[in-house]
């Protein structure tokens, strides 16, 4: 006699009392980071010409990622030998005293440069607390929720994306200072820092085995032998450096779309929208059985809609663009953060998480730098977010004829750890 399938529980992450505290500090830090862009972005633009402004948010990416490529693979190594909350802890502090900076540096006119510096701060900060964070997760809730509790994160994470640059917005369109915006910054930064303190988990503290080259790089090791998470990262870095438009956006929204700080708000935060709903899609439908396929399909619709957004000049149709590029992205998001923390053993979860960090800060950050380079050089946002598309495309196909497995990747709920006797062994799937 056969059962009946177990019905799926879609909050089953948030009845942990520590994951909620994780998502608080997860939500406050991506609410203030959006707002954190916007205000600094919207600096630039009324600081320079439109061309001298792209270049302006291209070095604004660059200081940003610069600091995590290059000490990221250490925060990483730091996270599997110390106590992971604690690190992320200290980090936080960090990130609240760069904003009290950024208010005084912006209230008072100040040159670029300190922007520039504290920016570059706040990412070094990222690359120590990042790992941590990210190998924190797997710890604080069961393996079977755990696919469940990735995908309420990278929900919690659209909803700062759709609720600051909303926020941000409206504080700008009041009181017309970046200055203002950057007060609630601070504020938010400081509840990410209270809700982790509240965590109770205590990781127990690293196994005193002293840190070593051979330590630090065997979380990239893992990484190319592992070939789907290599490949899952490979095609979600490319995707974005490419195809991504939202440094682009204050520049879109001055000279295309014609809307104020407010419109730039909304619009900025469509993409997070549509990521929303489609994560709340996820959790309520049953669990992907073609993972592989469905996430490349979702990275070529990512690259039509930005092609599709940057042919544009009406502003709704922009939304909806921006709406479908968040939807289509956020497939990616959990697909890869479930392959990443779920093939790799808990002992190695801080390094290879720090690897992962690199390949988003690299989509990310210097995918701004990408964008507003083209957009400086050519004289037009609207084609560089049309070649990026199109790039986008490219890299599927690509990234499909290189490693076949990811067609074979099936549903995530049977995703296991790849075990190995010792760092120096790493798996090839």
């Amino acid at each position: 006699m056969s059962h009946p399938p177990t019905k799926q529980d879609p909050y089953i992450a948030w009845r942990t009392p520590d994951f909620r505290c994780f998502e608080l500090s997860w939500f406050a830090m991506t609410f203030s980071k959006q707002i954190e862009r916007l205000a600094i972005a919207v600096y630039f633009v009324n600081l320079y010409s439109s061309s001298d402004a792209a270049l302006a948010l291209a070095m604004m990416g660059l200081v940003q990622a610069a600091p995590i490529m290059l000490l990221a693979i250490f925060g990483g190594q730091l996270a599997d030998r110390f106590d992971r909350r604690r690190l992320w802890i200290d980090t936080l502090v960090v990130n609240v005293v760069v904003s009290i900076g950024l208010i005084a540096a912006v209230w008072h006119n100040s040159s670029p440069v300190w922007i520039y510096v504290l920016l570059a701060l706040n990412a070094t900060a990222q690359s120590v607390g990042s790992p941590s964070r990210a190998a924190l997760l797997p710890q604080l809730v069961s393996r079977e929720a755990f696919t469940n509790a990735v995908t309420w994160n990278s929900t919690m994470f659209y909803m700062g994306s759709v609720t600051g640059p909303a926020i941000g917005g409206a504080i700008l369109a009041v009181w017309h200072n970046p200055a203002s915006a950057l007060v609630a910054v601070a504020v938010w930064r400081l509840v990410a820092l209270l809700a982790v303190w509240r965590i109770r988990h205590r990781q127990a503290v690293g196994d005193g085995q002293e840190i070593s080259w051979e330590s630090v790089v065997a979380g990239i090791r893992f990484v190319w032998k592992t070939k789907l998470i290599l490949a899952s990262i490979t095609l979600d870095m490319f995707a974005v450096l490419l195809g991504g438009v939202t440094y682009l956006l204050p520049i879109f929204a001055k000279d295309i779309l014609h809307v104020g700080p407010l419109g730039l708000g909304f619009l900025q935060g469509a993409d997070a929208i549509g990521a929303t709903c489609m994560a709340v899609m996820l959790v309520h439908l049953p669990p992907m059985r073609r993972a592989g396929v469905t996430l490349l399909w979702a990275v070529a619709g990512f690259g039509l809609a930005t092609i599709l957004f940057g042919v544009s000049t009406w502003f709704w149709f922009s939304m909806a663009m921006m709406f479908l590029v968040g939807a289509l992205d956020n497939i990616s998001v959990v697909v890869r953060h479930t392959l990443v923390q779920m093939l790799t053993p808990d002992e190695m979860r801080g390094r290879v998480s720090a690897v992962n960090n690199v390949f988003i800060v690299a989509s990310n950050d210097l995918g701004g730098l990408e964008s507003g380079l083209t957009t400086w050089l050519f004289g037009s946002a609207m084609l560089s977010a049309v070649f990026g598309g199109v790039g986008t495309m490219l890299v599927v196909v690509t990234v499909a004829c290189l490693w076949p497995e990811i067609l074979r990747i099936g549903s995530l709920q049977s995703i296991c750890p790849v075990m190995i006797e010792s760092e120096d062994e790493t798996p090839n799937l």
